[in-house]
């Protein structure tokens, strides 16, 4: 793997929190052993009818999340960290710039859907406040940064796949999507696909939360009703750069998280594991799980992708929540046209990959429809999400 393109400042971590990172540190050591200790992490596998092996299946139920071990070949690696070091450095120099620092037009800012999101290193934009309909109640401990970091760094893109065509194909990796028929449904639909940066030293916190909106008080509600999302490492994660999760809260219902944090007297959720993973492993994920990530005052980068699925069943006819653009009812023409990233996906991945057997996504086996990678899609998918569907 390169060096990073974007370095932190020389002076390093101030220890003017010196009790709190002592605090810290204990939290990962004891997260990380009980996290290793569950037995939730090894290879995807299925049974010959296509259904997640059950001895997954029940760990996903029970506990909320999987990592599935080297799912991701070194070559696609390579071709995913290409692309995002491309996308490193054709991020706008500030919040307000246009141009990225060659003085290019800057990724994302000609975008009309959500896309860059800034915080102040080692900060916490969202925790405590009402961003997100206030699914974000608590807000995280913010160390001090160094003295000499910037003053805002990109911490999360949003409609990722048009900025990378490497993260395309592998959205339409075929066991990924043979999982997510497994998990929603052989016509399952997209969600929303992202890109979490955790710099050394700067990444910003993630308070937690339970993704979910919009189907909580639903008579028919279950543990998965809210889908899944699939988290594709780049370059792995540690305790301390990690996404946290509490297992089995999934099953829990709406949770009052405030509540969960004043009886424990701090963030750190006793309960709580990091998903440990290597480069090119993914976690599977219930949207519905307590999770959140700290600062990042580790000197390893996470560079995390997560991939969105939901049962078609969950989606249609229903009004979206409004988490991730504006709120409207989701019908079947949307649905269609929000499909067409896994038709351009498989088609992309065929032409990288021509030996390997490409997912025949059912709701395009029925219709007959057949999309194509080219300069035409390239330019349609521009501002693809704001089609998202977010429940």
């Amino acid at each position: 793997m390169k060096e990073p393109l974007i370095n932190i400042g020389q002076d390093g971590i101030q220890a003017d929190y010196g009790e709190h990172e002592t605090a810290m540190q204990a939290y990962f050591n004891t997260g990380r052993a009980r996290a290793l200790a569950l037995p939730n992490r090894g290879s995807l596998e299925f049974l010959d009818n296509g259904d997640l092996h059950p001895d997954i299946q029940s760990s996903v139920d029970e506990h909320g999340f999987y990592v599935l071990k080297n799912l991701i070949g070194s070559d696609e690696l390579g071709d995913i960290e290409t692309d995002f070091f491309d996308i490193l450095e054709r991020l706008p120099t500030t919040t307000g710039s246009s141009a990225d620092k060659q003085g290019r037009p800057a990724l994302g800012v000609d975008c009309k859907g959500a896309s860059l999101f800034w915080s102040r290193p080692l900060g916490d934009p969202f925790g405590g406040t009402d961003r997100a309909v206030g699914r974000h109640p608590v807000k995280m401990v913010e160390p001090q940064p160094s003295a000499d970091s910037p003053e805002q760094t990109v911490y999360l893109i949003l409609g990722v796949l048009q900025h990378s065509e490497a993260l395309l194909r592998l959205y339409a990796h075929p066991d990924l999507l043979k999982l997510a028929a497994s998990l929603n449904g052989e016509d399952f639909v997209p969600f929303n696909e992202a890109m979490f940066i955790k710099q050394p030293g700067l990444g910003a916190s993630v308070a937690w939360h339970q993704d979910g909106v919009t189907h909580w008080d639903n008579p028919e509600w279950d543990s998965s009703i809210h889908g899944y999302t699939f988290h594709a490492q780049l370059y792995g994660c540690t305790a301390a750069n990690a996404v946290w999760a509490v297992p089995g809260s999934h099953r829990l219902g709406k949770v009052d998280i405030s509540d969960w944090v004043a009886d424990n007297g701090s963030e750190r959720l006793p309960d709580a594991v990091p998903y440990i993973c290597d480069p090119g492993d993914v976690v599977i994920h219930n949207r519905q799980l307590v999770h959140g990530s700290f600062a990042n005052t580790s000197p390893d980068w996470r560079v995390s992708f997560t991939l969105g699925y939901h049962r078609r069943s969950s989606v249609m006819d229903v009004q979206g929540g409004g988490v991730h653009n504006a709120p409207a009812v989701y019908d079947e023409a949307r649905i269609r046209k929000r499909s067409r990233m896994i038709g351009y996906g498989i088609d992309a991945r065929r032409q990288r990959f021509p030996d390997e057997s490409p997912y025949a996504y059912a709701p395009f086996v029925e219709s007959g429809e057949t999309l194509k990678w080219n300069e035409d899609a390239k330019q349609a998918i521009h501002d693809y999400n704001l089609l998202d569907l977010s429940i």
